[in-house]
């Protein structure tokens, strides 16, 4: 079992830039295929991005495709997201979470066992 606990969230200015952390307990981490999602109000959480155990496996949503990165380390049970240019179409609450079912899944909100509590981020205009 893992814990995960974001951090990173903010307001930040139209084509600013934000990094999201998520850090992981547990001696297990490095099994886990990573994910972050967000979710605005009034929508459905939706995948962000994705990440493999290794790292050599990552999957984007087609809205942040080139603007955002997800990277891992396993060393510090520690993943990334990267977003730069963000836009009035980003603001949520972004989730990350674990899913030990491998990365054909990768993308599906309901493979994850495993969530943050959550970290806000606002963009202003």
């Amino acid at each position: 079992q893992v814990q995960l606990v974001e951090s990173g969230g903010g307001l930040v200015q139209a084509g600013g830039s934000l990094r999201l952390s998520c850090a992981a307990s547990g001696r297990t981490f490095s099994r886990y295929v990573m994910g972050w999602f967000r979710q605005a109000p009034g929508n459905e959480r939706e995948f962000v991005a994705g990440i493999s155990w290794r790292g050599e496996v990552t999957s984007y949503a087609d809205s942040v495709k080139g603007r955002f990165t997800i990277s891992r380390d396993n060393a510090m049970n520690t993943v990334y997201l990267q977003m730069n240019s963000l836009n009035p179409e980003d603001p949520a609450v972004y989730y990350c979470a674990g899913s030990l079912l491998g990365t054909s899944t990768i993308g599906r909100t309901n493979a994850y066992a495993y969530w943050g509590q959550g970290t806000q981020v606002t963009v202003s205009s």
